[in-house]
């Protein structure tokens, strides 16, 4: 792709009967901008209202990804391994897995669809890299992470979300695609001072935490790991970071809660960034909070609304000892 929203353009406008699948060769934000793009498509080809959306519809193509970029999280999730030949044999012998995807919305606006969100020091770091894009990829990452570190300030929020419910009725209820919420659904609030707020509908195995960022949660069980990190230290929030690429358990830390769900509403409460005005914050802008969804910067100033939706899209990938002999013809982005 030559710009962001480059694949989002293309895929609005082209002629894709015929076609059994599309290919992405890139980076983690280059597939969950395709995978955007499919499923807006799929929503407009059903005829349903794109601006807010309860109960979307399946995406109509399975999506391949060959990774090219500095992280590739969702390649790595999907085969295990971020290997560019794996990835091309899964495409080239037909193998297709469903997989859930998110919905971010705002003030009821769908902003858009996605598979892993970051806010507070994973949306502020995200937000620093951009603003260094001449480095190299793993420079620039390096660097904000760093530069994050030394400005660590926590977000004033109010998080509620609703648990991950395995009863039959609404595990049939959630795969006939019907709304989650109603009045039997029990939320819960939390508010504080975060640090981090993860919200993740895949493992998000990646180079630097080789168990996922969410090792507990799944490609397609029909739930979100929501990981928060409240106010701590700067030395324990490093040694929490630190732990994702080690074996010890990255969330035994007091300041760190878990939990299985099925949607999530992020409220900051404070009017401006959660840093002090008069220090430089390189991340602060008029747009509003910076997050961190699947690589891409996205800019919110009000509360954001996550809410899964299982198996919405098929992805190549899956066990390799399942050979598809149908010949497979895609359009590569």
């Amino acid at each position: 792709m030559e710009y962001q929203g480059h694949a989002l353009s293309l895929l609005k406008e082209c002629e894709l009967q015929g076609f059994d699948g599309v290919v992405c060769v890139g980076g983690d934000g280059s597939a969950s901008e395709v995978a955007h793009a499919l499923l807006l498509r799929a929503q407009k080809s059903a005829g349903m209202e794109t601006d807010r959306i309860l109960t979307p519809v399946r995406a109509q193509l399975p999506l391949g990804l060959i990774p090219a970029g500095s992280t590739n999280v969702l390649a790595h999730s999907l085969h295990g391994v971020p290997h560019v030949v794996t990835a091309a044999l899964h495409i080239i012998m037909g193998h297709v897995q469903l997989v859930d995807v998110c919905t971010f919305s705002s003030t009821g606006k769908l902003l858009r669809f996605g598979f892993s969100a970051m806010f507070g020091f994973g949306g502020r770091a995200l937000a620093l890299a951009e603003k260094y894009r001449w480095m190299s990829p793993n420079q620039r990452r390096d660097f904000a992470v760093i530069k994050a570190l030394a400005k660590l300030k926590p977000e004033d929020c109010e998080i509620s979300f609703l648990p991950f419910n395995t009863s039959d009725d609404v595990q049939e209820r959630r795969e006939q695609g019907s709304p989650k919420s109603d009045c039997n659904d029990q939320w819960q609030m939390i508010q504080g001072q975060f640090l981090n707020v993860s919200i993740m509908a895949i493992p998000c195995l990646c180079s630097v935490a080789p168990r996922g960022f969410a090792p507990n949660t799944r490609l397609n069980n029909g739930s979100m790991a929501l990981i928060i990190a409240r106010n701590t230290s700067r030395s324990e929030f490093i040694k929490h970071l630190k732990r994702y690429a080690s074996v010890k358990n990255q969330f035994n830390f007091p300041f760190v809660e878990t939990y299985t769900v099925e949607e999530v509403k992020v409220h900051p409460r404070n009017n401006t960034s959660g840093y002090n005005p008069e220090e430089e914050d390189e991340t602060a802008s008029e747009n509003g909070f910076p997050w961190n969804v699947d690589g891409d910067l996205m800019e919110v100033s009000s509360e954001v609304h996550i809410r899964l939706h299982p198996r919405l899209i098929s992805l190549y990938g899956g066990s390799m000892e399942e050979v598809n002999d149908s010949k497979v013809t895609c359009n590569c982005f």
